[in-house]
């Protein structure tokens, strides 16, 4: 079918706004009319060449909206269905078979395009543009999903921002919610306070952590943080050491630190300020990837303390998804309060927007026409 999309013909390139024809949805495709799609920092790692995907593509990865058609052999969802559209695995791996879908065997060539050969849609001015990015590639009116990452939701959520629910939201909530899963009255520290870090954050209101403490370099992102349930902010804008800073708030330090910040420096300083057992949750994606993190040997040996690395969340997105909307129904996880909206045409605005620090978490807007 002919539809619109933001098209990426070349890396580093701006996104340009083409018309495109989808094929039709095969046998456990659902074909979905985007209502609003979240911009994350892979996609944009991926339009800049970063992440091996083939151009000319088509990519987008927080999709939401409504299913259009389905495949003959989908079951999950029938065309009218509100949903979400998650990250892609195959179901069948041992890590999927118990329950941990984001660490699927066949987790990057089924979401990172790394394959020159996969699915395409043709570009009305001329040759094509591949398809498939995290099994949707989203930044388009209409999206061609699987079953398996189709995530139906409730008729009334509100679909126009649930998008980054799909990966970002989720991200930073599930690891604290669904890997740290701290007790009530624990602490914990995030560094960084973008989208996932703030995400973390709400997830650590939502388990009932007593000390939450939100580490940032700009002021008007830690008073945010401390709007949405952070009990103290550290300021690094004036070369404050992390740790030293977690220990005067903490003496034992902290139960939990999450670091969504991806600085070396600032990490190596925070566990510093880590609690005897405590655990260090790396989530944001190094500078390079061939960067090494130097931590404390014998420090964290004698300590007993533990670093773990959680992908989207450790999220089964059937069950997870659901659940921040209930929660967020609830006025206990308003993680709309961290993002701003764009008409789908202004994606570019939007890229330059979070370039420069004016917003947290960008959704286009995608109006009928």
């Amino acid at each position: 079918m002919k539809t619109t999309a933001a098209v990426s013909r070349a890396p580093r390139e701006p996104f340009t706004i083409e018309e495109v024809d989808l094929p039709d949805p095969g046998p456990d495709q659902v074909l979905v009319r985007i209502v609003g799609v979240g911009l994350c920092h892979t996609d944009l790692a991926s339009r800049d060449g970063l992440l091996t995907a083939p151009f000319p593509a088509i990519f987008g990865h927080e999709g939401s909206g409504v299913v259009e058609a389905v495949g003959a052999g989908v079951t999950k969802v029938a065309p009218g269905d509100a949903v979400v559209l998650a990250p892609m695995s195959d179901g069948t791996c041992p890590e999927c078979q118990t329950g941990q879908p984001m660490y699927c065997d066949q987790f990057t060539p089924l979401n990172f395009q790394t394959d020159s050969d996969n699915a395409v849609a043709a570009l009305t001015s001329g040759g094509h543009a591949h398809i498939e990015f995290f099994g949707q590639s989203s930044f388009a009116r209409h999206a061609l999903a699987h079953e398996r990452n189709t995530i139906k939701v409730r008729a009334d959520a509100p679909l126009e921002i649930l998008g980054p629910l799909g990966c970002g939201i989720q991200t930073g909530a599930g690891t604290v919610m669904n890997g740290l899963k701290p007790e009530a009255g624990s602490s914990i520290v995030i560094l960084g306070t973008g989208a996932v870090g703030l995400a973390a954050l709400l997830g650590a209101v939502v388990c009932g952590c007593a000390t939450v403490i939100a580490v940032d370099r700009i002021a008007a992102k830690l008073e945010l943080a401390k709007s949405l349930g952070a009990t103290h902010g550290i300021d690094t804008s004036d070369g404050t050491d992390v740790g030293e800073a977690i220990r005067r708030v903490l003496p034992r330090g902290a139960d939990f630190i999450v670091d969504s910040a991806g600085v070396p420096a600032l990490i190596a300083q925070a566990v510093n300020g880590m609690s005897q057992r405590g655990t260090l949750a790396l989530v944001a994606v190094p500078p390079a990837a061939d960067r090494k993190l130097e931590l404390p040997w014998l420090q964290m040996l004698l300590a007993g303390q533990k670093v773990q690395g959680f992908i989207e969340g450790d999220s089964v997105p059937d069950i997870f998804i659901p659940r921040m909307i209930e929660l967020n129904r609830q006025g206990r996880f308003p993680f709309e309060r961290l993002i701003s909206t764009y008409p789908f045409e202004r994606i570019n605005d939007a890229v330059t927007d979070l370039h420069d620090g004016k917003i947290i978490k960008a959704v286009m807007q995608v109006a009928d026409q």
